[in-house]
């Protein structure tokens, strides 16, 4: 048989890989991970969910989350396996469907606990194979698919209000777990590249020596996963407090909204200006946004935080994870992901002391936390290394 007479091997588009990794992302984080935060506040009055339960239960997908992260340091394999992805994505949807079919509350911890754990295997994972297929062409499109953190949190935020205006709690996580369903049928075929080298030839490879900048990006994603939490979690009860009407509940959707298109917009700067730039300049814009509230009353500066923070908390992931694929440090996603779940544990128990007045003081404080996070940001625009070669392997 001719060599042009043997089949070639299929090639998915650039655009499909960005679909797919979209679909996975929304899954996983913006309705898997944070779908929480808009459906708690109907627990609390439907479900009789204490407000000591309600923060346990948040702190437990935190644990999970950094249990996942750290998977995926642990077991290499696990980050290119698609086999890992599709059963985390089918968990996420187990876990989302079962929350509302007891009252228990170490049930619903364990629950969340696994939704944590299997959100953050479905985020490193999609996102270093996106990074991968991508990155060689297509680099430019993988905003978009960051992009679908944004989407998720946006449609299951409406659905959430949609429904606690006809149904119940159930009803809710119900509705969000199928929405999570639908996306994992469009995640489905999104598979990790394969390693290019075998593991005797890795251990000969020599890479560029990065380190210096990488450990300055991983302090600073650390502040932030602080910051973010920080804000992330008090923010919308903050913007609630102080501006009566539909704006309280609304402003979670706002921030959906604003993070939609945001990576995107952040990933075509990056073709004009450096990263480490833009970083900085993201960071510093979130620390801004998240002061706002706690520094200025009433409709406006409430509106313009959660857009502000909308359009930078996934920017600043989009940003900083690929600068740690560039660096070429191995496992960089999920090193970069532990810092950042570790941040967003220890974030609620900084804050926490700082809540018997209200939760102006604990927004300043996840502002003054992206600040830190800008100022290691800094380090890492010292004569960063633009161009890198292909990892080579030792003579």
């Amino acid at each position: 048989m001719k060599a042009s007479a043997l089949p070639r091997p299929r090639t998915q588009s650039s655009w499909t890989i960005v679909v797919q990794a979209a679909a996975a992302l929304a899954a996983g984080m913006g309705v898997g991970r944070f779908v929480y935060t808009p459906i708690l506040p109907l627990m609390h009055e439907q479900a009789g969910l204490s407000s000591a339960l309600g923060a346990n239960l948040a702190t437990a997908n935190f644990i999970g989350y950094l249990a996942g992260a750290l998977a995926g340091i642990a077991a290499p394999a696990v980050v290119r396996s698609a086999a890992a992805l599709r059963g985390s994505l089918v968990v996420l949807v187990l876990t989302l469907a079962l929350m509302p079919v007891t009252h228990d509350g170490t049930a619903w911890f364990g629950l969340r606990l696994m939704a944590g754990a299997a959100s953050a295997l479905v985020f490193v994972i999609a996102v270093s194979a996106m990074l991968s297929r991508l990155r060689a062409h297509a680099h430019h499109l993988v905003g978009w698919a960051f992009g679908g953190v944004g989407a998720g949190i946006a449609l299951s935020g409406l659905l959430v209000v949609a429904v606690q205006a006809a149904s119940t709690w159930q009803a809710a996580w119900w509705t969000c777990a199928a929405l999570a369903a639908l996306l994992t049928a469009l995640a489905w075929p999104l598979a990790p590249q394969p390693e290019a080298v075998s593991s005797a030839t890795a251990a000969q490879a020599e890479r560029p020596r990065t380190h210096r900048w990488f450990l300055a990006l991983l302090a600073s994603y650390t502040f932030e996963g602080i910051g973010y939490i920080i804000a992330g979690t008090f923010l919308v009860a903050a913007i609630q407090q102080g501006v009566n009407g539909w704006l309280g509940g609304g402003a979670w959707i706002v921030v959906g909204l604003a993070a939609l298109p945001s990576c995107a917009v952040w990933t075509q700067l990056a073709r004009r200006w450096s990263r480490p730039a833009l970083l900085l300049a993201s960071l510093t814009i979130q620390a801004i946004g998240i002061a706002l509230p706690a520094l200025l009353g009433g409709t406006t500066p409430a509106l313009v935080s959660a857009v502000l923070f909308g359009a930078t908390f996934m920017g600043v992931s989009t940003i900083a994870l690929s600068i740690g694929s560039h660096l070429q440090v191995p496992r960089a996603v999920a090193l970069l992901t532990t810092g950042y779940s570790a941040g967003q544990i220890l974030g609620p128990l900084l804050a926490t002391p700082l809540l018997s007045h209200g939760y102006h003081q604990a927004l300043l404080l996840g502002s003054a936390m992206v600040v830190v996070a800008a100022f290691a940001s800094a380090a890492v625009c010292v004569r960063f290394p633009h161009h890198l070669g292909p990892v080579t392997t030792a003579a």
